[in-house]
Formats: structure tokens, sequence, C-alpha cells
């Protein structure tokens, strides 16, 4: 069966179950206000999700602007890139697809529109080896690392060129 990935922008009515999505990861993806959370869509390149409310995906162009700091550090040594803010599956709905349909849809959209590269960071300390074995798997490598909160967090950036 195929999963069907559907555009986040105009849709509203999933948005209170997507946000409760990421305040189950928010150790890894950190929390949102409501609020913040419909700015980020708005303001993304890239917003989409799996219905009903299973799986989200936002993502920043380089030309977006975007306050996050790992977006700015991405900002600062590529040219052409869509940087992914958080994906985020259902514990329940893991290892079924979903994920890769986000990044299938996403590595199609950034083509159409002459992006380089998708760029995301995972966190190494807490660590979430989940996350790092799905990224390897799509073919992200590691280029670079950050320490956060004199070093309770440590995150590796990754990159995935597109040809």
């Amino acid at each position: 069966m195929a999963i069907a990935v559907e555009d986040l922008h105009g849709v509203r009515a999933v948005r209170p179950a997507l946000l409760g999505l990421n305040a189950e990861s928010a150790q890894e993806t950190s929390a949102l206000a409501p609020e913040r959370f419909d700015a980020m869509i708005a303001g993304a390149a890239v917003a989409t999700f799996v219905a009903p409310a299973e799986a989200f995906l936002l993502a920043f162009a380089s030309t977006d602007e975007f306050d996050g700091g790992h977006f700015q550090w991405f900002g600062a040594r590529f040219a052409n890139f869509l940087y992914v803010d958080r994906v985020v599956v259902a514990a329940r709905c893991r290892r079924q697809g979903l994920g890769a349909a986000l990044y299938a849809d996403l590595f199609t959209r950034a083509r159409r529109c002459g992006i380089d590269c998708i760029v995301c960071e995972v966190n190494l300390v807490p660590p979430n080896p989940g996350s790092d074995a799905f990224h390897a798997g799509l073919g992200f490598t590691e280029v670079g690392q950050a320490r956060l909160d004199n070093g309770a967090k440590i995150v590796r950036y990754l990159q995935r060129p597109l040809p």
C-alpha cells in the first residue's frame, strides 16, 4: 500500500495531533507551542504529513527566513539546501516506511526546485541511534558537530547531496 504524503500548509485540522506527536519526541526535536508550530509551518518551504496524523516533516530552504541556530550553521557553510528541522513519526507507526516516504517526497520536491542538498542534525548526546541509522540508510554523511548546553547535548550535522 502506497503512503500518501500531503502538504500541511493549508491544513489546520491535523495540527493539534501533529503537535502532540512532536511533544512525544521533544527530547529529539524540542518542544513547540502551538503558535510557534503554526509559524514554522507557514515559513517552511516544505511542510508535509501522513494522514490522519501519523508523521510530519518541516524543512526550510536556504533562502527562507528562519531563526533556528542549526539552520544558521548550515547557512554559513552551504549555499543551496533544504534544512530538515524535524521529521516525527508516531511511535506506533515506526518502521513502516512513513519517514522514508516523507523523505522521498522531500527529495522529489527539492530536485524540482533545483536544490543541491538536504541537511539536518541528529542528536549524538543524548544518543538517537534510530535516527542515525535511518539517515545513514538514506545516504546522509556527517559534515560537522556542535556542543550545546555546556556539552549536555551534542548534535551531528548531516548532509545528503541530490543528483
